[in-house]
């Protein structure tokens, strides 16, 4: 019968002792744990580079914003009395314009207090306010202004006969809207819209005859 062949033991100092077995373990488990953080970092870092980008993304395309527009469709003139051709001194003359926001940004536009005022040959004739209000994405609103004119100021303007005499009155009209845009009900921006209009009132049909108006918006 043959012998079965024995396998020689590996000499001493070969053989890992326990002490051995457990270091090259957490060895194992440092490694594999430094890994795992190396993924998780790139993994978020990637994160947040998409999330960048998609912000600066909708920065300049949704959330670009996009000046709101203020025009002056009409103006009537209401309990004009004349008296030689000029308007009776004491008398209640009111002003009354018809203005237009309109909101090209897809986030909506509330905007306080409206101030208006309006001039005759630089002074200042009558002032007003509009209540509060608010325009939609991509809407428009409209409001009337009410202005009370002071004719005494009028009638001391010395050039007055001869500008009625060609039944045109020129003026100047100021109006500034501020207010604060908001996207998503998170990010918001404020808003201030100032118009300056040269305006001539045809003193006959009490309505406008031609306007010029600059637009100048800060954001």
């Amino acid at each position: 019968m043959e012998r079965d062949q024995v396998r020689p033991l590996a000499p001493a100092s070969e053989r890992l002792s326990s002490d051995d077995l457990e270091t090259v373990s957490n060895t194992q488990k440092k490694e594999f744990r430094r890994k795992r953080c190396l993924k998780c970092g790139a993994c978020l870092a990637a994160l947040l580079l998409i999330l960048a980008t998609l912000i600066v993304v909708l920065i300049f395309t949704i959330f670009r914003v996009k000046e709101p527009i203020i025009r002056l469709n009409a103006m009537t003139v209401q309990n004009l009395e004349l008296a030689n051709g000029a308007p009776k001194p004491g008398s209640n003359v009111t002003l009354t314009a018809d203005v237009s926001v309109k909101n090209p940004n897809l986030a909506s536009f509330r905007y306080s207090n409206t101030s208006s005022s309006l001039s005759y040959r630089g002074t200042v004739v009558g002032e007003a306010r509009a209540p509060p209000g608010k325009t939609k994405g991509r809407r428009t609103s409209r409001m009337n202004i009410t202005v009370d004119i002071v004719t005494d100021r009028i009638l001391s303007q010395p050039s007055l006969i001869g500008d009625i005499s060609t039944g045109l009155l020129t003026m100047d009209s100021y109006t500034r809207v501020g207010g604060r845009m908001k996207f998503l009900k998170v990010i918001s921006r404020y808003v201030v819209v100032k118009m300056n209009c040269t305006v001539t009132v045809n003193i006959t049909t009490r309505s406008i005859q031609t306007q010029k108006c600059k637009r100048k918006v800060k954001l």
